[in-house]
């Protein structure tokens, strides 16, 4: 009991005065395998138990087709859950960040044309519609603008995982394989 007490005491001792946050995003995502970038808007929302740590689940949607000529998905929806850790410099805070989710990337949105080979290339297996495993490791920034209000950059390196067999810019791929670029939020929130 008492070492459940004195947890607490630290916890509590050293917590943020707001520690929750809640946001707004403009995020940009490239794909390793696709060429274009992929614009969305998305929501975060923050757990600061301590001043130095936060727990964050982000939500993003890109409304639009992707990528151009042919497009091989109608909407992609992101969900990434992770942790950042950085110190509060008085208004600044840097941190590094680490999450863990899905890109559900819908199915065409009319017929796509794919040619009968095997395997399949990989444009023809994402327009079936796909989930695909996430991960991103990178920073950012949080500079407070005011007692309960801040804004946000983030840049990371985003992997995921695509399905396979298929084959992408003339590399056969004999089962799943990862794939990593840049992913781009910036935005702004409040602290409650």
């Amino acid at each position: 009991m008492v070492p459940a007490f004195l947890i607490v005491l630290l916890v509590s001792a050293t917590a943020s005065a707001q520690p929750f946050e809640a946001g707004i995003h403009i995020t940009s995502a490239q794909w390793s395998e696709f060429d274009g970038s992929d614009w969305g808007i998305g929501g975060r929302f923050t757990f600061r138990p301590l001043r130095f740590i936060g727990f964050d689940a982000d939500l993003a949607w890109y409304p639009q087709e992707f990528p151009e000529n042919p497009e091989f998905s109608r909407r992609r929806l992101e969900a990434l859950f992770g942790v950042t850790a950085g110190p509060q410099l008085g208004a600044l805070r840097p941190f590094l960040k680490a999450s863990y989710g899905f890109v559900n990337s819908g199915s065409a949105p009319e017929p796509f044309p794919c040619i009968a080979i095997f395997p399949p290339p990989l444009s023809c297996v994402m327009a079936e519609g796909q989930t695909l495993p996430a991960f991103e490791f990178g920073g950012g920034l949080q500079f407070d603008v005011g007692d309960r209000s801040f804004i946000r950059a983030d840049i990371t390196s985003r992997s995921l995982r695509y399905p396979g067999p298929s084959f992408s810019d003339l590399e056969l791929h004999d089962g799943d394989f990862w794939g990593a670029r840049s992913r781009l939020s910036f935005g702004a929130g409040v602290k409650f």
